[in-house]
């Protein structure tokens, strides 16, 4: 139980808390117990993260709100793995399968072929369904979110490895609002075997890295005391 002090604490307690999110768990799922736990009213997020992806989610707190629009429009780093053969009505190894084939032997040569095509100025139409995970549910669901008219996206690296046992490696970096999954779906009809999103970690957004999160884990288990060593102050870039 909190006392006065450490609720009036929390209270004007402001800025970033960078948080290491585990694979599996809703970013909202996350916002709602930092929340709960800590006796906070004004928390925001400069980015969601799908339930699938781990790493970096930044969350600010009180006053550092208005500095949201900075954090949320800075550029993402992510590495991550695609399941090559395999398309899914969610872009991911979650959704329905649309249809499997074999990998090419010859990936990483039609790779390299295919993938100036994806970089630069990338349109995307995110699929309509997606991989979501509900509270206290032990899978994945299917969520129908409607149609999606096509956005343009920049994307500033993507660097894909060799394949090994049906799966490749990649790195990307891109500017925010970047579907990732879309991205892999539409690289593998490039590459002619089809490809779904296998798994993703954010690495950084901005200048913020989770090399300098909190593990979801660690913040469960620390007191009402214990949070502000863990804000950090948001400086803004001139």
């Amino acid at each position: 139980m909190a006392n006065l002090t450490q609720l009036k604490m929390l209270e004007d307690l402001s800025g970033l808390l960078l948080i290491d999110k585990p694979a599996g768990l809703s970013f909202s799922t996350v916002v709602k117990t930092v929340k709960r736990k800590f006796n906070l009213v004004k928390v925001g997020h400069g980015g969601s993260l799908d339930a699938l992806a781990s790493g970096l989610l930044i969350l600010l707190l009180n006053d550092a709100n208005r500095f949201t629009g900075d954090v949320m429009g800075a550029d993402r780093l992510y590495s991550g793995s695609m399941r090559l053969g395999l398309k899914t009505n969610t872009h991911d190894i979650h959704g329905d399968v649309v249809s499997r084939a074999e990998a090419p032997a010859d990936f990483s040569a039609k790779a390299a072929e295919a993938i100036g095509e994806f970089k630069g100025d990338v349109f995307q139409t995110e699929s309509r369904w997606c991989s979501v995970r509900r509270e206290g549910s032990a899978g994945y669901e299917i969520a129908d979110t409607g149609e999606h008219k096509p956005f343009l996206a920049h994307v500033y690296r993507f660097d894909v490895s060799e394949a090994i046992d049906g799966s490749a490696a990649f790195t990307l970096s891109a500017t925010k609002g970047l579907i990732v999954r879309t991205l892999i779906n539409d690289f593998g009809d490039a590459v002619g075997c089809g490809a779904a999103l296998e798994s993703l970690r954010r690495l950084k957004v901005g200048r913020w890295a989770v090399e300098d999160a909190v593990p979801f884990d660690k913040l469960l288990e620390a007191g009402m005391g214990d949070l502000s060593s863990f804000v950090k102050p948001f400086v803004k870039e001139f």
